[in-house]
């Protein structure tokens, strides 16, 4: 009985030592957080496709944090500060990188950063672009026979309502706010006041107003040149068409960047770099409905269309957006207030 008992000790002590390990071994596991946009880390987003690519790669645990929109990324980082937990934001775009660096919270990647399919290519210390499209106007053509042909049409000619996002908190909100001063000039605040009547709702993030397009709230939604092929891939349908507008479209750069505050940067930039691997970049077109900066070995779906031709790519530079952006939004404030 004696000897039973002290088994049974030595057993019981053994496990709960394993149970002591065993936390241990896991808290040696690094951690990689990553700030991104709600529809990243969203179940048919490509946050839960890369994770486990990532993980494999690294050792580590790769922490998804998701937020509303890009624009919403870049407010966090800035209450956040030097206090954040992120050691990478990913979402950011080129309508943001002049006011997020000028923050101060963000690292050189010291990559050497090659992106042939993006327009104009790329060059920046700071940023590392990841996937890109051009804004549009997706169309239910069971519901709208006959779309606008331009931006002029939309606004002056068509009854159509539509749904767009907030440029405070959206990043696609953001662009069309810079398309609609790209096409209109000093006439931007006339044009929205306009436009104002025929929109049904302004969401917060692309996620929401998406949604509501798909319930039938209003027959087109402010998205992409390349949301279709979501619906051509995913849905087996062509019922959802972009609109092509004669004065061009604005385009869309995505990008993510690493904070000097991290205390994973070797891991940080392990991350920038797999963004540009063939394994995310075949991952993204069919998960972010967005074309890669590199193209993937196997190409593209043939759900995705040539691109629009770059004559027509719609931009301002960082650094007018910066200088800008404040006051363009009040002036869409006031017309939309009116």
């Amino acid at each position: 009985m004696r000897t039973t008992g002290r088994l049974a000790a030595a057993l019981i002590a053994l496990g709960l030592a394993a149970g002591a390990t065993a936390p241990a071994q896991a808290e040696d596991r690094p951690t990689l957080t990553v700030y991104t946009y709600d529809s990243f880390v969203a179940e048919w987003g490509p946050g839960p496709k890369i994770e486990p690519l990532f993980e494999a790669e690294c050792g580590c645990d790769l922490d998804f944090v998701g937020v509303e929109d890009g624009v919403a990324l870049l407010s966090r980082l800035r209450l956040e500060g030097a206090r954040s937990r992120a050691d990478i934001v990913l979402g950011l775009d080129t309508n943001l990188v002049a006011e997020a660096r000028a923050t101060g919270l963000l690292a050189s990647h010291g990559l050497k950063v090659e992106a042939p399919m993006l327009p104009g290519g790329w060059d920046d210390a700071t940023f590392v672009p990841y996937d890109w499209s051009y804004f549009a106007f997706v169309y239910d053509s069971e519901a709208l026979k006959t779309p606008p042909a331009s931006l002029h049409a939309l606004v002056e000619d068509s009854d159509a309502e539509i749904l767009i996002e907030d440029p405070r908190t959206s990043t696609p909100g953001l662009g069309l706010l810079l398309w609609m001063k790209k096409v209109y000039g000093d006439g931007a605040a006339d044009a929205w006041e306009a436009l104002r009547p025929r929109i049904v709702t302004v969401s917060t993030g692309w996620s929401e107003a998406y949604g509501l397009f798909k319930e039938g709230e209003a027959p087109m939604v402010l998205s992409y040149t390349t949301s279709p092929a979501y619906h051509i891939v995913a849905e087996g349908t062509e019922r959802y068409k972009a609109a092509i507008f004669e004065e061009g479209h604005y385009m869309q750069v995505e990008v993510a960047a690493m904070l000097k505050g991290s205390d994973q940067p070797k891991l940080a930039r392990q991350f920038l770099s797999f963004l540009l691997s063939d394994a995310v970049q075949a991952i993204l077109p069919t998960t972010n409905w967005m074309y890669p900066v590199i193209a993937p070995k196997d190409g593209l779906p043939e759900a995705f269309a040539a691109p629009l031709d770059p004559a027509k790519a719609l931009v301002y530079s960082p650094d007018e957006v910066a200088e800008h952006r404040d006051g363009w939004i009040r002036e869409w404030l006031s017309a939309m207030s009116r």
